[in-house]
């Protein structure tokens, strides 16, 4: 495959940004996307120009760390799958890609393609954990938890935390982002003890980090390559107003 991609350059986080197009050619449609910039890369860095900078890890969808807007849409054309895992079959010989960074206040661009998600770990720290006495380890079947309430936790932790929901908002929310992490520790009984704090806390640095609030576009859940539901935004609405009853 021959194929254009226009890729936002931005040298620094005080730096003005630009769209730049490159050509790539020869592309296997089963290269996956991340392949086929690391492919421009070397290209680039051959002709002594300075390579785009993207996020990157595991490149098995896992950890979340890779985060392209991709022809406006929050990793790419495919429903439930992430940058990494988005192949380059889903395009066709002669197509335009605009590559972005995600776009938010709470995301400012490092360079190029990389953000920074501090915010999130903000988030996190402020009460995504649970209080764990020290000593033996409990048993594992000491603590019964009703299966509905284990597969609606487990459903809400398989959050990567890539902050696509972010991207995809009009008003640059976190709130899907949080409210998984909020649900998948409430829904717990080892997450009882912080239940009422954790969600003010967690709401609180939600807002302190610059996100904008929510207005239920459902933007996030579209764009989500865990599917997360939308539902759970809900859920944190219930769990803040009762804890707010009685502070």
């Amino acid at each position: 495959m021959d194929i254009k991609v226009r890729v936002w350059r931005q040298s620094g986080p005080s730096s003005a940004g630009q769209m730049v197009t490159y050509d790539v050619k020869d592309i296997s449609p089963d290269a996956s996307f991340l392949e086929m910039i690391d492919v421009l890369n070397e290209t680039l860095i051959l002709n002594g120009d300075d390579p785009i900078a993207f996020d990157h890890d595991c490149r098995e969808g896992i950890c979340g760390a890779c985060s392209m807007v991709i022809n406006g849409v929050a990793h790419g054309p495919e429903k439930a799958t992430t940058t990494c895992q988005l192949h380059m079959r889903h395009f066709k010989d002669g197509d335009v890609i605009d590559v972005e960074p995600w776009r938010a206040a709470a995301f400012p661009v490092i360079k190029d393609l990389v953000v920074d998600r501090t915010s999130f770990d903000k988030i996190i720290q402020a009460g995504g954990y649970i209080s764990a006495p020290t000593g033996t380890a409990p048993d594992a079947h000491a603590t019964p938890v009703p299966k509905k309430d284990a597969d609606a936790a487990f459903e809400a932790a398989t959050c990567i935390g890539c902050g696509a929901c972010v991207a995809a908002c009009p008003n640059g929310s976190s709130m899907l982002f949080t409210a998984a992490k909020i649900t998948h520790l409430g829904l717990m009984p080892q997450g009882q003890p912080e239940r009422d704090t954790r969600v003010i806390d967690m709401l609180q640095a939600q807002d302190d980090a610059g996100f904008g609030g929510c207005t239920n576009m459902g933007e996030c859940a579209e764009v989500c390559p865990k599917g997360i539901p939308l539902s759970l935004i809900g859920r944190l609405n219930s769990d803040y107003r009762k804890a707010i009853s009685k502070h």
